[in-house]
């Protein structure tokens, strides 16, 4: 991965690159799992632009030596009264709702363009999107796909099952909710069973 660096970027320069972030998620994502993936990626845009105005946004991109933005992962604090976090905390138990999203960071997207897969570009994305992070935990949704190499990374990072094949409001597409205790070695919910760089600098 010589050829490739991660970057951690501002809030404002997430803003600035907008569209090559969306351009990532489109590729990687939308174009093999939307029937639409031209109007995916404007919805998506819109969602992002309101979650990168946020202050506490923490993002990090992946950067080829022209700056071609081929890798990004971005997350948030969760918070009682935005949706991803209600919606989960709702379909958990209580206990495991507090001990999982109490204090939590939700890795809101992770995509590598194709062809820059496989070189464990996913993998340095997300361990500097959560190094030192001060939240507890970290929580995500993710297809449910578990032989997929997103799942196998989740797994590998520590990543266990708080729900599976759950559907979201409005939605027939099936996925698992992950969580990870950044405290310590990853654990068991009550309700599920676990499934088989460097610091990088803001610019």
């Amino acid at each position: 991965m010589t050829d490739v660096r991660i970057v951690r970027w501002s809030p404002a320069r997430m803003r600035a690159r907008l569209d090559d972030v969306i351009g990532v998620y489109k590729a990687a994502f939308l174009d093999e799992h939307e029937d639409d993936p031209v109007r995916a990626a404007r919805d998506r845009a819109t969602h992002a632009r309101r979650h990168f105005d946020r202050g506490d946004l923490r993002a990090v991109v992946a950067l080829t030596p022209d700056d071609q933005v081929v890798g990004m992962t971005y997350g948030l604090p969760g918070k009682v009264g935005q949706w991803w976090h209600d919606v989960v905390a709702a379909a958990l138990p209580p206990d495991d709702a507090v001990r999982w999203l109490a204090d939590c960071m939700e890795v809101v997207e992770l995509h590598v363009l194709p062809g820059y897969q496989g070189r464990r570009i996913g993998r340095d994305l997300l361990q500097e999107l959560l190094r030192d992070v001060p939240q507890r935990t970290a929580a995500l949704s993710a297809l449910e796909l578990p032989g997929s190499r997103a799942r196998r990374l989740y797994a590998s990072e520590g990543f266990v099952p708080l729900l599976s094949h759950f559907r979201f409001p409005g939605s027939y597409t099936e996925y698992a909710v992950l969580g990870k205790d950044l405290s310590g070695p990853a654990v068991r919910t009550s309700s599920a069973q676990t499934t088989t760089g460097q610091p990088a600098q803001v610019p």
